[in-house]
């Protein structure tokens, strides 16, 4: 006999990459929380488990909020990476960025940051060729 478990994330987009919050056990709880933060989508996780509670099978269904969402006036946001290590940093502003890449490759000999735009409701945007100009 399987068991469904579902819980309720709130989410900014339906990319791959994209930002979750939650979980939620009811659906009415995600949706308060995702017009809060601004996002416009709510996923819904089904877990299938068997008799021993084991996860047989997950499916993921995206919900696309009615109406208009109010998000909060925050600024697209900068995140930095090095595509050599992995470490990463948020920033407000791109001379902040600067700063972090130039420092972080100074001290990492042969490490490459790259830089992306985290905008609500799009996901993270890659900002290619930042460093040529």
């Amino acid at each position: 006999m399987q068991y469904k478990e579902t819980f309720w994330m709130a989410c900014d987009s339906t990319e791959q990459l994209r930002a979750e919050y939650g979980p939620f056990h009811t659906r009415d709880e995600a949706e308060a929380e995702a017009r809060k933060l601004g996002f416009r989508y709510l996923l819904r996780y089904e877990h299938l488990l068997d008799e021993n509670e084991e996860i047989q099978e997950v499916r993921c269904i995206f919900i696309e909020l009615p109406g208009r969402v109010v998000s909060d006036p925050t600024p697209n946001s900068l995140h930095t990476r090095c595509a050599t290590c992995g470490e990463c940093a948020t920033h407000d502003q791109p001379w902040q960025a600067e700063v972090w890449a130039d420092i972080h490759e100074f001290e990492h000999s042969r490490h490459r940051v790259r830089l992306f735009e985290h905008a609500r409701g799009r996901g993270l945007k890659e900002i290619g060729g930042w460093r040529a100009s």
